[in-house]
């Protein structure tokens, strides 16, 4: 009964910047970790970065310096905007949310976003 919500894909040239998100849906308590993974074909899907619902945050190595990931705590909403974009940046990127909890007595669960394409391309 969690659902999560992309939105912010697209074709971009690259240098150019574009703004992903993800809402969250349903009875939330809180969401202890939002993040983003991508995939592209033929290669394994990987965390692009996360942040934890204190604000602390973790990018992999190619991304740092062009992306930056942020939420909204109180909508369940989390961003990436990405800046500098590269032909390599080009997948489905994935909204994901760890450990979310729906009640004090339940235990938490996962739930992954169903994909948005982002293209860099001339």
């Amino acid at each position: 009964q969690v659902q999560l919500a992309e939105s912010g894909g697209g074709l971009v040239q690259p240098g150019g910047s574009l703004t992903l998100s993800c809402a969250a849906s349903g009875r939330i308590l809180s969401i202890a970790v939002m993040g983003w993974y991508r995939q592209a074909p033929g290669k394994q899907r990987e965390l692009v970065a996360v942040i934890t619902s204190g604000g602390s945050t973790t990018y992999v190595d190619s991304v740092k310096g062009r992306f930056t990931i942020s939420r909204d705590n109180a909508k369940n909403t989390v961003y990436l905007q990405m800046n500098s974009l590269k032909a390599e940046d080009t997948a489905v990127y994935y909204c994901k949310a760890d450990r979310v909890m729906m009640s004090y007595w339940d235990p938490v669960s996962d739930y992954w976003g169903q994909g948005a394409q982002v293209t860099v391309s001339s």
